[in-house]
C-alpha cells in the first residue's frame, strides 16, 4: 500500500518539474535586448541566454577609436545577459515554491 503523503509529495514534485520546464520553454521564447551608448551598440538574445544578433550604429565605427566600440559592445552583451538572468530568476521563482517561501536564487541564473 503506497504512503498517501508520499502520494502527495510526488504529486507536487511533478507539479513543479511542468512548471519549471515551461518557464525554461518561455525564456527560450523571450527576446531581450541589451544596449551601451544610449543605444548605439544593441545586443539582442534570448532568455537563455543565446546570442540572436548585434547591431552597431555607424556613427560609432572610427578606425581611430576602435576601443570605443569594443567596449560599448561588452557593455550592451553585459546589460543583456544581466537582462536575461532576472527575467530566468523571475521564471523559476515563479515556478517554483521557492518565491513564497521567501528563498532567493543566487546570481548564478
Amino acid at each position: 500500500m503506497r504512503n498517501p503523503i508520499q502520494a502527495m509529495i510526488e504529486k507536487q514534485v511533478a507539479s513543479f518539474q511542468q512548471d519549471l520546464a515551461e518557464a525554461m520553454e518561455e525564456l527560450q521564447g523571450a527576446e531581450i535586448t541589451g544596449s551601451a551608448g544610449g543605444g548605439v551598440v544593441k545586443v539582442r538574445m534570448t532568455g537563455d541566454g543565446k546570442v540572436l544578433d548585434t547591431e552597431i550604429a555607424p556613427e560609432v565605427v572610427d578606425a581611430e577609436d576602435i576601443e570605443l566600440l569594443q567596449d560599448l559592445v561588452c557593455a550592451a552583451f553585459r546589460d543583456a545577459l544581466g537582462k536575461a538572468a532576472e527575467l530566468k530568476r523571475e521564471k523559476i521563482m515563479s515556478a517554483t515554491p521557492l518565491g513564497a517561501m521567501g528563498v532567493d536564487l543566487p546570481d548564478i541564473f
